[in-house]
């Protein structure tokens, strides 16, 4: 090897790795100080945060559904509870694949199309992180089952809890009406943390008008879970406020009469409490059983229903517009001798048509002989179309109208149950508002004897004849009269409503109509004497009959040739007893025919189950009093 040359130069080496040293010593001294900067960040800066952090997955806030008010009729019957149930909840975020998860789940208890088509229906971006049942009240063997195999199925769980139950399945069901679960539309416009827990609300009827005094308020409870998630033991609790206890005005047993007497019929029956305006019958038929909506009714129900063509779920009672007939004659009458358009002995001549001078066309009156010579009262009594024919005309129709809405023959009544409509009582601004067409004399007529444009409610109807019964005194109807604290059971009586007093002129002609209307029940010549005749109270009442179709004019009716739903609508108002009056009653029965054969004797049922005892009970006092 030639000398002179360096293979290896020991002190430069020694300085590289010194350096290299110092470079790791300065970078491992940087990533300490780091650290102990982080550490004091989160230890001693956001002390507080973390902690609450690291709280949080130890432990969640879990809210408290509150139990929802209990629904009670005038007398304490029960018609809205909430029964326990196990329920099995899927969280969709939980679960991988979910059509696999239902599949494997279907082998253990029984899954139908129907509770899996309602699962999915309630599937939606806003649900993806809460539970979602996908069948409800199951068996103790059913719960077992699932229990042993939960391990299986990350993001399904049994959830114990409550569920709305209808004891009388479809009794008053229009009345009370039902709940649903929250849809999104609905899930928009709540106080989200007033239902946070809670999955259902009010849709119709009392269950959704009084909805925030039913709902209650919801607790909270904090819950210790391992890293499963899986809860351990509850730390805090606030107790949710219950919902408060609804008590009606209606009467079940009442309600079971009118629905019977409807039987297999269409229509509705409703009466009133004069004195008060509490409802104590609320029928509209046929009914449905609201128990189908709670838990979300299947496709194939719900078609069943809404194709029936009797309509259950339409509420007749409160959004069922129908012509009311000769039901109108004697609130007409009242308004003839009290704007002095005719006195009440003033006679006209029936001849069992009536036509306007100058004209050809012939109003036919229902008696096609004619009544002969006819005043206020026999008018009513035997229903003379022509007489009323011939007032309507004379008075026109603007000033009828105005006499007859302070009754409430337009608007709605204001009762305490959703989704209620009201009549039409027209006036010539009306048509050209609505029609863009001018007023006819010809339409007067046919409003004359409740026909035309002329439209009215069942719930109207007896809202009227309440106040006709009390001589002017109008009650606002209600079905809700008193609030249950359910923690006290302290009730709360609510005051009935007045509404604005019907005053007229001369109080003579309320008797007057009134005697009329007693006589429709009670002479031999009345169209509702056969309810009338054997009675023991006196009744005072008017049938009506409603066309459905417009007959030509040189066509004749023939009821038995005609199909049923083309036939006459069948109408009556009552109120007895005529000089107390107690129970105000409307009934309609769809293609029913003839008011005083069909609908009067309906009427007769339900005040007689509701007057009778009362009677008896009175005469029983007064025997025991002393001579």
């Amino acid at each position: 090897m030639p000398s002179g040359i360096t293979l290896k130069d020991h002190f430069r080496e020694t300085r590289m790795f010194n350096f290299r040293v110092a470079i790791a010593l300065i970078l491992s001294l940087l990533l300490i100080i780091l650290i102990v900067v982080r550490l004091v960040y989160l230890q001693i800066v956001n002390n507080d945060l973390y902690t609450t952090l690291s709280e949080e997955n130890r432990f969640f806030i879990s809210a408290i559904p509150p139990t929802r008010g209990l629904i009670y009729d005038r007398n304490g019957e029960l018609l809205a509870e909430n029964l326990p149930a196990y329920n099995l909840e899927l969280t969709p975020e939980r679960i991988k694949n979910m059509d696999a998860t239902i599949a494997s789940l279907g082998e253990i208890i029984e899954i139908t199309d129907a509770d899996i088509e309602r699962f999915k229906e309630q599937l939606g971006p806003y649900n993806r992180f809460k539970p979602i049942p996908l069948r409800t009240r199951l068996s103790d063997e059913e719960v077992a089952r699932i229990a042993v195999n939960r391990y299986r199925f990350p993001g399904v769980d049994i959830a114990a809890g409550l569920i709305r139950h209808y004891p009388q399945q479809g009794l008053m069901s229009h009345a009370i009406g039902y709940v649903g679960r929250i849809n999104e539309r609905e899930l928009e416009r709540i106080d989200k943390t007033e239902y946070e827990g809670t999955n259902y609300i009010g849709k119709t009827g009392v269950e959704h008008f009084y909805e925030n005094v039913l709902h209650g308020i919801p607790g909270v409870a904090q819950i210790e879970t391992n890293a499963q998630g899986r809860a351990l033991r509850t730390f805090e609790q606030v107790p949710q406020e219950p919902g408060i206890n609804l008590h009606l005005t209606i009467d079940a047993s009442l309600q079971k009469v009118a629905e019977l007497a409807m039987g297999e019929e269409s229509g509705s029956v409703i009466a009133i409490d004069p004195n008060t305006g509490d409802i104590l019958a609320f029928v509209s038929a046929p009914v449905f059983d609201p128990n189908l909506f709670v838990l979300g009714i299947d496709h194939k129900t719900y078609n069943s229903l809404r194709d029936n063509k009797l309509k259950p779920l339409f509420n007749r009672a409160l959004r069922g517009q129908y012509p009311p007939g000769s039901t109108v004659k004697p609130f007409y009458g009242l308004a003839g001798v009290e704007t002095d358009t005719k006195e009440a002995e003033q006679q006209i001549a029936c001849r069992g048509w009536f036509r306007l001078p100058g004209k050809k066309h012939k109003y036919r009156d229902w008696k096609k002989t004619g009544h002969g010579k006819m005043d206020l009262h026999h008018a009513i009594v035997q229903s003379c179309d022509v007489y009323f024919y011939d007032l309507a005309v004379s008075m026109g129709i603007d000033k009828l109208s105005n006499f007859m809405m302070p009754f409430g023959f337009n608007d709605a009544t204001g009762v305490d149950i959703t989704g209620e409509l009201g009549g039409i009582m027209p006036t010539t601004k009306w048509k050209k508002r609505a029609r863009k067409e001018q007023w006819y004399t010809g339409d007067t007529v046919s409003a004359g004897i409740g026909q035309g444009y002329v439209l009215a409610t069942p719930l109207q109807l007896a809202s009227a004849t309440a106040t006709l019964s009390m001589r002017g005194k109008r009650m606002r109807p209600r079905v809700v009269s008193a609030l249950e604290n359910p923690n006290t059971n302290e009730i709360q009586q609510l005051p009935p409503i007045p509404d604005a007093q019907v005053d007229i002129i001369n109080p003579e002609n309320w008797d007057e109509v009134i005697a009329a209307m007693q006589d429709v029940a009670h002479h031999w010549r009345g169209t509702a004497y056969r309810i009338g005749k054997n009675s023991k109270y006196k009744i005072g009442g008017k049938t009506g009959t409603a066309q459905v179709f417009s007959v030509a004019q040189d066509e004749e009716y023939k009821e038995d040739e005609i199909p049923r739903e083309l036939k006459d609508h069948a109408l009556f108002i009552a109120f007895a007893p005529v000089e107390n009056p107690q129970i105000a009653v409307s009934v309609i029965v769809e293609h029913g025919g003839h008011g005083g054969s069909t609908a009067a004797p309906i009427a007769k049922k339900v005040m007689d189950h509701y007057l009778l005892p009362k009677l008896e009970q009175l005469q029983a006092e007064k025997e025991k009093e002393p001579s």
